[in-house]
């Protein structure tokens, strides 16, 4: 059996880290070792690291640094979120569907959207409330398990403990 020895850079994938990884690519070539060995320690393409030492030379380390995503803001920002972590989105949604004023008591995005804009007033998209459920709440996907609507739980345990034993004995 054999190991191969760990890089000298490790591969950062964090995006937090990957500021750290063009900062050290860049301090390497700078140094002078060629650009192939390089982009092996980090793991990433020689163009990469040629882009990533001429951002270096006109910038320094701050040009090398991660900067904040662009794009549209959030319709709900971060106040309002804290705001429904702090309890009201949650609280809502906690009480269940029937008590916001669905029949059967099963979330999907739609119900949940609609809550949230009750709550705080701002109407989201459903991927943004699968975002604020998932993401700032920190809430997951549960599936309601199948059931059939006329199921006699006492009469599923019955047979799960005597028919269930008696088939599996015999096969099939």
């Amino acid at each position: 059996m054999s190991f191969k020895p760990p890089p000298a850079v490790p591969p950062l994938a964090r995006p937090q880290l990957s500021g750290a990884r063009r900062v050290r690519a860049a301090e390497l070539s700078g140094q002078g070792r060629p650009g192939a060995g390089i982009a092996r320690m980090p793991g990433v393409s020689q163009e990469s690291v040629r882009r990533w030492r001429r951002v270096w030379e006109e910038g320094g380390a701050d040009g090398l640094r991660r900067r904040p995503a662009t794009g549209r803001p959030p319709k709900l920002d971060d106040a309002q979120a804290g705001r429904a972590r702090a309890g009201r989105v949650r609280a809502a949604l906690g009480q269940g569907a029937p008590a916001n004023g669905f029949e059967a008591d099963l979330w999907t995005l739609e119900r949940a959207g609609l809550v949230v804009g009750r709550v705080t007033g701002v109407m989201l998209l459903k991927a943004s409330v699968w975002r604020l459920l998932t993401g700032r709440l920190g809430w997951s996907l549960q599936r309601p398990e199948p059931r059939a609507a006329g199921r006699d739980e006492s009469e599923t345990a019955r047979w799960t403990a005597r028919e269930w034993p008696r088939i599996k004995k015999r096969g099939w």
